[in-house]
């Protein structure tokens, strides 16, 4: 049965340090679970946190695999190879055919 509000006022009233124990010791957990830095907080900063590692994570892939293609379109092959199919370039020695699509 729940007690009437004279008996808990009785009881405070009996124990007075007990109950503002009790009631520091509350609103202590209460801070500490929903506060600017409680466990709620924390958690979804942590959560925050694994996202961003993630995408970072990702973001280094990309720009690694960018690096990579950079360095492949300045070496002297793959420039030789663009000039010789964009601009029809070729060596002295070659002689080039070009056949026109009707």
């Amino acid at each position: 049965m729940m007690p009437s509000f004279s008996d808990i006022r009785d009881s405070i009233s009996s124990n007075p340090k007990k109950f503002l124990i009790r009631l520091v010791l509350a609103i202590f957990a209460l801070g500490l679970v929903f506060g600017d830095f409680g466990l709620i907080k924390r958690v979804q900063m942590e959560l925050e946190n694994r996202r961003l590692e993630e995408r970072l994570a990702e973001e280094e892939q990309k720009i690694a695999e960018q690096q990579a293609i950079i360095e492949h379109v300045y070496s002297p092959d793959s420039v030789e190879k663009v000039a010789r199919e964009r601009y029809n370039f070729h060596k002295d020695d070659e002689t080039v055919f070009l056949i026109k699509d009707e």
